[in-house]
């Protein structure tokens, strides 16, 4: 393949490739190309970002949860979540004091160059972000050594291929409070919807306090032993006020966690969760995979597209 021009465009800091291939007759291809340094300055921005600025529909979820609830305490506590998120914000300081192992997903185009390493630009990316950002290093690099690696990396990364050459990247820093309560059920098929929710209702009442409620909820329900944690992450990820095809599906569960009262930070009171989300895929005729992974009320994420 001849290039025979290249162009760069400093607004979204990427190489545009004309192309010719003759033996294709694909002529007037567009090739666009990321440089690695780029992925990593907007990953160190997110970072930021996504540790000091919660996002805007998980505060209107928490206003509109304090306006509707009924028990004093619970208010009480559902109203310094919200100053807290407001004094973080201001003064530029971490939600909370456990800024999470990064989970990042990747939406790539299959018509993009990437430059340099993914991998690599993401991981620097963390270590800068979390560096500027005084942010505390989280993750130990062996599960059983448990020695810290002292920058918060590795990242957890999930690459999607899409069509195009788009390129967005989602940074979600999940704290062990919350990551810790995931339950992951094989269930059989003949459980079928309600078998679904009563499975999601108990995973939240195990979880009771310990994942510092209200929580967001996410759902995975489908593929196999492994995606379906993978789409409960990836549910976690999605705006609250960005309701899917399961609303309905998603409100029932809703209405069964709010009514265990165990309220928020597990004091008791009309809200447990400020929301759920829900995303299925298809499986095995004699599988009935779920995941629940649940976020805190401070489930943090920011998205950068370039």
């Amino acid at each position: 393949m001849e290039y025979l021009e290249k162009v760069f465009n400093p607004r979204k800091l990427t190489c545009l490739h004309y192309s010719s291939d003759a033996q294709a007759g694909n002529k007037g291809y567009i090739m666009r190309t990321i440089m690695a340094r780029d992925i990593t300055r907007a990953v160190k921005m997110a970072v930021i970002k996504a540790n000091t600025v919660l996002p805007p529909d998980i505060i209107e979820a928490i206003k509109g949860a304090y306006e509707r609830e009924s028990v004093a305490l619970a208010r009480r506590v559902l109203g310094i979540m919200l100053e807290n998120a407001e004094l973080a914000q201001s003064e530029e300081m971490a939600l909370c004091q456990d800024t999470g192992m990064v989970v990042v997903h990747v939406g790539m185009g299959q018509d993009l160059h990437i430059k340099g390493s993914l991998e690599q630009a993401v991981n620097q990316g963390i270590r800068e972000g979390y560096r500027e950002g005084h942010f505390r290093a989280s993750v130990v690099g062996d599960p059983i050594r448990r020695e810290n690696t002292g920058d918060n990396t590795p990242a957890i990364i999930h690459l999607e291929l899409v069509q195009g050459s788009s390129f967005t990247l989602t940074v979600f820093p999940k704290g062990a409070g919350s990551e810790n309560m995931g339950l992951v059920g094989m269930l059989k098929p003949g459980a079928g919807q309600q078998g679904v929710i009563d499975f999601v209702v108990e995973a939240v009442k195990k979880a009771g306090g310990k994942p510092c409620p209200p929580l967001v909820v996410g759902v995975g329900v489908g593929g196999n032993l492994e995606t379906a944690p993978i789409l409960a992450k990836k549910a976690l990820m999605r705006p609250l006020d960005n309701s899917g095809p399961n609303q309905e599906f998603e409100n029932a569960i809703l209405q069964r966690i709010n009514e265990t009262g165990i309220g928020p930070q597990g004091l008791g009171g009309d809200t447990t969760a400020l929301g759920v989300n829900l995303e299925v895929y298809a499986t095995h005729i004699a599988s009935l995979p779920v995941a629940v992974n649940l976020g805190c009320h401070s489930t943090r994420r920011y998205t950068v597209e370039l």
